[in-house]
Protein backbone atom coordinates (compact mmCIF):
# COMPACT_ATOMS: atom_id res chain seq x y z
CA UNK A 1 0.00 0.00 0.00
CA UNK A 2 1.35 3.37 -0.93
CA UNK A 3 -0.02 6.68 0.04
CA UNK A 4 -0.65 9.31 -2.70
CA UNK A 5 -1.92 12.78 -2.08
CA UNK A 6 -5.56 13.06 -3.47
CA UNK A 7 -5.85 16.82 -2.08
CA UNK A 8 -4.36 19.75 -0.47
CA UNK A 9 -6.14 22.33 2.20
CA UNK A 10 -5.22 25.32 4.14
CA UNK A 11 -6.90 24.79 7.15
CA UNK A 12 -7.45 21.87 9.13
CA UNK A 13 -11.42 22.43 8.74
CA UNK A 14 -11.20 22.32 5.14
CA UNK A 15 -9.30 19.00 5.35
CA UNK A 16 -11.22 17.34 7.79
CA UNK A 17 -14.33 17.69 6.04
CA UNK A 18 -12.73 16.33 2.81
CA UNK A 19 -11.63 13.39 4.78
CA UNK A 20 -14.97 12.49 6.45
CA UNK A 21 -16.55 13.13 3.06
CA UNK A 22 -14.25 10.19 1.57
CA UNK A 23 -14.77 8.31 4.97
CA UNK A 24 -18.36 8.45 3.46
CA UNK A 25 -17.96 6.63 0.64
CA UNK A 26 -15.59 3.71 2.51
CA UNK A 27 -12.59 5.72 0.73
CA UNK A 28 -9.73 5.72 4.23
CA UNK A 29 -7.59 8.60 4.34
CA UNK A 30 -4.96 10.48 6.47
CA UNK A 31 -3.98 14.22 6.85
CA UNK A 32 -1.12 15.02 6.80
CA UNK A 33 0.91 18.49 8.29
CA UNK A 34 -1.59 19.52 10.18
CA UNK A 35 0.76 20.49 13.06
CA UNK A 36 2.79 22.73 10.56
CA UNK A 37 0.10 25.49 10.70
CA UNK A 38 0.53 27.27 14.11
CA UNK A 39 0.83 30.66 15.73
CA UNK A 40 -1.65 32.20 13.33
CA UNK A 41 0.55 31.03 9.88
CA UNK A 42 -2.77 29.02 8.63
CA UNK A 43 -1.54 28.62 4.42
CA UNK A 44 1.59 28.58 4.46
CA UNK A 45 2.22 25.07 4.89
CA UNK A 46 -0.37 22.79 2.73
CA UNK A 47 -2.09 20.57 4.66
CA UNK A 48 -2.47 16.99 2.50
CA UNK A 49 -4.94 14.59 2.39
CA UNK A 50 -3.77 11.18 1.23
CA UNK A 51 -5.11 8.21 0.23
CA UNK A 52 -4.29 4.74 -0.93
CA UNK A 53 -2.80 4.77 -4.35
CA UNK A 54 -5.73 2.46 -5.66
CA UNK A 55 -8.40 4.46 -4.28
CA UNK A 56 -6.64 8.14 -5.39
CA UNK A 57 -9.19 8.02 -9.03
CA UNK A 58 -12.04 7.55 -6.90
CA UNK A 59 -10.96 10.29 -3.90
CA UNK A 60 -10.37 12.88 -6.33
CA UNK A 61 -13.49 12.38 -8.45
CA UNK A 62 -15.74 12.53 -5.09
CA UNK A 63 -13.63 15.23 -3.72
CA UNK A 64 -14.40 17.62 -7.14
CA UNK A 65 -18.12 16.69 -6.68
CA UNK A 66 -18.28 18.63 -3.65
CA UNK A 67 -15.97 21.65 -4.98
Amino acid sequence: MALVEAGRFYNVIEGSMARARLAADGIESVLFDTEMNWGGLDGVVPIRLMVDEDDEREARRLLSDDA
